[in-house]
């Protein structure tokens, strides 16, 4: 059935459409609704239920949360409780672990003041707070299309689809998306948003940045034997399993009643094709200072998603006519520290202000350039520009010597409000720096055992990832022709490593593979939309609800 042909979609108006219901799009709603009551502000979600697409290490520095809602800790129902007591580094060899002191570490690495939780469960907490405002919250329904008036600018997003099958016919059950219109229109999506990539393409919002730079998050969930249990306790390290020019590192957090998140991330800028982030973070938890911590232990929650990493070089324009980027959209995680949720909860707020003082000067689908221009000055450029040169210095020169310099910088600016390195550019999109597989040797990686380490189907499982089958597969490939000749013969198939859910198989079938996509799979990590060597890859939201149901991460 073609568009010509399809019944109208039905239309709701508001005055604030926000598109996710993350940190940042919850905040920016929140505070619309603090600033003027009569707004009306909704927000629609892919996912299942608030929550079940958010995946966070997380500790949690509470600046946002203290602007938002000042007496949140005094609030009982709020999920973060547990303080951060015990603050470690560490830098990992094959048979070791070296702790750091942490009178070395810049002050603004200090993480007493934070809290240790899941994202997910503060996302739900928002997301009551911001009903008892007023706000609409519309869970299961996936922002599949922006809505453009004849002048071009933003006026709103449509809802996918639902009930199209996978030969891309409607089905009995075929109901057809909602225009939800705007006077403004704010996009949280996250890191690597689909409709994010259409409008910084469409708008050039990068035409005046540093290339987007990703890495690969990876975190599993256990309750632990009370012995072990470390409450307040986290560490961080980088090092083994990783060799020295590939970056990334780990975390371990010891939070609430036995639970221990451990992660895993590798920067998307590595060059070796047989990399597996995957089994590196396999492997990373059968090192021997890390090993007994889950001995007897049991494994309750997996997941992954793509980080953004780029920092303040690579943050696009925020405005265009008829809306704005806020939180991880844009790219606002500061990669030293591994945060992310306070900035993104920043830039929500900050967009909301701009957008309800726009309305209240009878304003509509224009450009919010005060929100722009204000992004830089405020705290959450600051907390970026200290930190600017961490990520390029480690890709440059790599973990050692980048790592070193990097803390350097970080002291320079702290104390002296200054870098000896200007503002260090990045080299290229992660994408453009995997090498041809002949310059590699493919890796042999242990073999699960099952209680420690485990393999990818056993871990989407415990991500409770689910997708209507009978439908068009979301994960687009432009020249399937391409994918075998340059994805496959050039660089051996790193879609089979890099993706943390099984999803991409090369099926040897005769004398020509053929290229599998498992889309029920899916964890919506958006990887291959980053890391596929040709950018031949897209990642589209499937159905509404579709995809990973994380209960607390």
């Amino acid at each position: 059935m073609s568009t010509e042909e399809l019944p109208p979609r039905e239309s709701m108006e508001f005055d604030v459409v926000i598109v996710g219901a993350g940190p940042s799009g919850l905040s920016a709603a929140i505070r619309l609704k603090q600033l003027n009551a009569d707004l009306n502000v909704v927000v629609v979600e892919k996912g299942s239920e608030v929550g079940a697409h958010i995946l966070s290490g997380a500790v949690i520095d509470p600046a946002g949360l203290d602007r938002l809602i000042p007496d949140w800790r005094e609030d009982s129902d709020c999920p973060l409780k547990t303080q951060v007591k015990d603050d470690r580094f560490y830098w990992m060899t094959a048979g070791g672990a070296i702790k750091l002191p942490n009178f070395m570490m810049p002050p603004l690495m200090d993480n007493h003041h934070c809290y240790i939780g899941s994202l997910g469960n503060v996302c739900r907490w928002l997301a009551r707070k911001a009903e008892a405002l007023g706000v609409e919250i519309y869970p299961g329904f996936a922002a599949a299309e922006v809505l453009y008036d004849d002048a071009g600018n933003v006026k709103g997003i449509a809802t996918g689809d639902m009930g199209i099958g996978r030969d891309g016919k409607p089905k009995d059950s075929f109901t057809r998306g909602m225009e939800l219109l705007g006077k403004y229109t704010l996009f949280a999506e996250g890191a690597r948003g689909s409709l994010t990539k259409q409008l910084i393409a469409k708008f050039a919002l990068d035409s005046k940045c540093e290339p987007a730079k990703f890495g690969i998050g990876l975190k599993e969930v256990w309750q632990i034997d009370p012995a072990k249990h470390q409450k307040g306790m986290i560490q961080h390290s980088f090092g083994w399993p990783l060799d020295l020019k590939t970056g990334g590192g780990s975390f371990l957090y010891h939070y609430d009643d036995n639970l221990v998140a451990v992660g895993f991330v590798v920067h998307l800028n590595y060059d070796d094709p047989y990399l597996s982030p995957f089994d590196e973070f396999q492997r990373f938890k059968t090192h021997p200072s890390i090993r007994g911590t889950f001995e007897g232990a049991k494994r309750l929650a997996y997941g992954a998603r793509a980080i953004t990493e780029g920092g303040y070089q690579s943050v696009p324009r925020l405005s265009f006519p008829g809306g704005a980027l806020i939180g991880c959209a844009a790219g606002f995680v500061n990669v030293p520290r591994i945060k992310g949720v306070h900035n993104a909860m920043g830039t929500g707020m900050l967009a909301a202000e701009h957008a309800a003082a726009a309305l209240a000067a009878d304003r509509a689908n224009d450009e919010l350039v005060d929100y722009e221009n204000a992004w830089r000055s405020s705290s959450v450029g600051k907390d970026l520009f200290l930190v600017r040169n961490v990520k390029p210095l480690w890709s440059k020169f790599g973990t050692v010597l980048g790592v070193a310099l990097g803390g350097l910088d970080m002291w320079c600016n702290t104390l002296f409000g200054g870098s000896l390195f200007g503002t260090q550019a990045h080299a290229k999109p992660d994408r453009a720096t995997l090498d041809p597989a002949k310059s590699h040797a493919p890796k042999n990686y242990p073999k699960p055992d099952g209680k420690i380490s485990f393999d990818k189907l056993s871990s989407v499982f415990l991500s409770n990832t689910n997708h209507e089958e009978d439908q068009p597969v979301h994960l687009k490939v432009t020249d399937m022709n391409l994918q075998k000749t340059s994805e496959h013969d050039v660089f051996a198939g790193p879609s089979n490593r890099y993706c943390p859910a099984g999803v991409y198989e090369w099926v040897e079938e005769g004398t020509s593979p053929r290229f599998q996509i498992n889309a029920q799979n899916c964890v919506h990590c958006k990887t291959c939309d980053v890391k596929d060597p040709n950018g031949n890859i897209t990642w589209v939201p499937p159905e509404g609800g579709g995809g990973p149901n994380y209960e607390a991460m």
